[in-house]
C-alpha cells in the first residue's frame, strides 16, 4: 500500500471549458502544480498527472506525496481514470482526495468532508461507483447557485462572471491550501481552518 494521497481535480476537456465554472477543480489542481513546480504529463489511466510533495510538513520537511491528476475523460466519465490510477499507485480509497465545484456553497467558500452523497454531481458520482466507496475526502469549491431561473446544469457551463474573476485567483489559493491543509495536518485540523467563521 503506497503512503501517497491521488488529488483529483474534475473538469472537462477542451480549451472551451478550461475557464468555467465546472473547471474550478483542475484550476485548483493547476494552482497545486505551480507550487510544486510540476507538470502535468499524460498517464494511460485517462489523465495528465504529476508526482509531487504537497505542503510543508511540522518541521519544515517536504509535504506527503502526492499524485496529482486531472482526467482528460469528460466530468461524468472520471470514475474510470480515477479508478486506473489508484490501482496503478497503488493508493486506498480514504487517501483520495476530490477538488470539485460546489452548487451549494456560496461563491468563494471552501469546506472539507469525507464521504456523504454526491449532491447531484455527476462528476463525484462516477467516481463513487468507480471507486466502488464514497468515503474519499472532497474539497469542495462553491461557485454559488444560479441567478433567477437559469438552469444549473447551464450555470456551471458558464465562465465566472466579471466580478467574480476579480476574486477567483484568491479562491484558487485559499482551495489548495485547503488540500495541503489535510494532506500535512489531517481532515479536522482543515476543517477547522477552513469552516471557521470569517
Amino acid at each position: 500500500m503506497s503512503d501517497a494521497w491521488l488529488v483529483v481535480g474534475l473538469g472537462n476537456p477542451g480549451p472551451e471549458h478550461e475557464r468555467t465554472r465546472h473547471n474550478v477543480g483542475q484550476m485548483v489542481l493547476a494552482e497545486l502544480a505551480s507550487r510544486a513546480s510540476a507538470s502535468l504529463k499524460r498517464h494511460r489511466a485517462g489523465a495528465r498527472v504529476a508526482e509531487v510533495r504537497l505542503g510543508t510538513a511540522p518541521g519544515g520537511a517536504p509535504g506527503p506525496r502526492a499524485v496529482l491528476a486531472a482526467p482528460t475523460s469528460y466530468m461524468n466519465l472520471s470514475g474510470g481514470p480515477v479508478a486506473g490510477l489508484a490501482t496503478y499507485f497503488d493508493v486506498p480509497l480514504e487517501r483520495v482526495v476530490v477538488v470539485h465545484d460546489e452548487l451549494d456553497l456560496p461563491f468563494g467558500a471552501v469546506r472539507l468532508k469525507r464521504g456523504g452523497g454526491e449532491g447531484g454531481h455527476n462528476g463525484l458520482r462516477s467516481i463513487s461507483q468507480s471507486l466502488r466507496g464514497k468515503d474519499y475526502a472532497r474539497v469542495r469549491v462553491g461557485i454559488g447557485r444560479p441567478p433567477g431561473r437559469q438552469d444549473p446544469a447551464d450555470f456551471v457551463l458558464r465562465e465566472f462572471s466579471a466580478a467574480e474573476r476579480k476574486e477567483v485567483p484568491m479562491l484558487l489559493v485559499d482551495a489548495a491550501d485547503a488540500v495541503e491543509d489535510l494532506l500535512v495536518h489531517g481532515l479536522e485540523a482543515a476543517q477547522q481552518r477552513f469552516h471557521a467563521p470569517g
